[in-house]
């Protein structure tokens, strides 16, 4: 089952920076293992490359490049150049995202700005060049990796963060209306709390560098008791990747814990 033999994987935010699991890396690093084409970019070169080494070390078949997805030529160039190596694009899995904290008062309007490129046009982009491609070779699966910001509030005054993310999984159901009856599926991973790497960088936006302390709370928030990890949310991605999801589109998959159910 979940088996991705003779398919190709397009990643965007691959690599991870510092030690650990990142989403894009474990998912990566997943989809090669289940028999994908890893085609995978990321701003951080040496962060995609090593995820690239990871897979190939594995015997999986992957190439990397650096690619600033909020920009259009780019993600154009990205996709030509996954065609001209592997030929086709089964899967694209639109992963980064970034959190800034503010409210409509205090947060600058660049902010503003920087987050919806980063969380929602980035998809669009990607989507945009990436869907013809699809619906050419008569089908594909899209998975957007949203968040439980954009359904709820978490306890984090990221105002922009959480509209995106919303809008992500609004944009991606409406697409995949528009798409089903050309055998193309467009689904999103919700992830709640997830224990990568970011974790440090949020402690000092959010808990002025208070690690421990911010991590406890974080564990605290969940009913499980406990954050997830990168490979919840990569199990959750193959899952809707793989055929064995043929019959779900425009779906949600809550990733969590239990957050979004006790706050109902």
């Amino acid at each position: 089952m979940l088996k991705l033999n003779g398919k190709v994987a397009l990643v965007t935010g691959c690599g991870t920076v510092g030690e650990g699991w990142g989403n894009g890396k474990a998912i990566s690093v997943l989809l090669a293992r289940q028999g994908a084409s890893v085609y995978g970019c990321d701003l951080n070169e040496a962060a995609a490359q090593a995820t690239r080494k990871l897979i190939e070390a594995e015997g999986g078949v992957a190439h990397v490049q650096v690619c600033n997805v909020t920009k259009a030529a780019e993600v154009k160039a990205l996709v030509d150049a996954c065609i001209a190596r592997f030929g086709r694009i089964d899967i694209l899995i639109n992963n980064v995202g970034r959190s800034e904290p503010g409210d409509p008062v205090t947060m600058d309007e660049d902010i503003w700005d920087e987050q919806m490129d980063v969380n929602l046009k980035s998809a669009f982009l990607a989507c945009k060049h990436v869907l013809p491609v699809m619906e050419r070779q008569g089908g594909g699966s899209v998975v957007n990796i949203s968040s439980i910001a954009g359904l709820r509030y978490v306890g984090k005054p990221q105002v922009a963060y959480s509209a995106s993310k919303a809008a992500l999984m609004q944009m991606t159901q409406t697409t995949a209306v528009i798409y089903a009856a050309r055998g193309v599926r467009l689904n999103s991973v919700v992830p709640g709390l997830v224990f990568t790497p970011l974790v440090k960088r949020l402690a000092d936006k959010y808990a002025k560098g208070d690690f421990d302390g911010f991590v406890a709370h974080r564990h605290n928030q969940v009913p499980m008791g406990r954050m997830g990890d990168a490979w919840d949310v990569a199990h959750a991605v193959l899952f809707l990747a793989s055929d064995e999801s043929k019959y779900i589109t425009g779906q949600q998959l809550v990733v969590d814990g239990g957050i979004t159910a006790a706050t109902r």
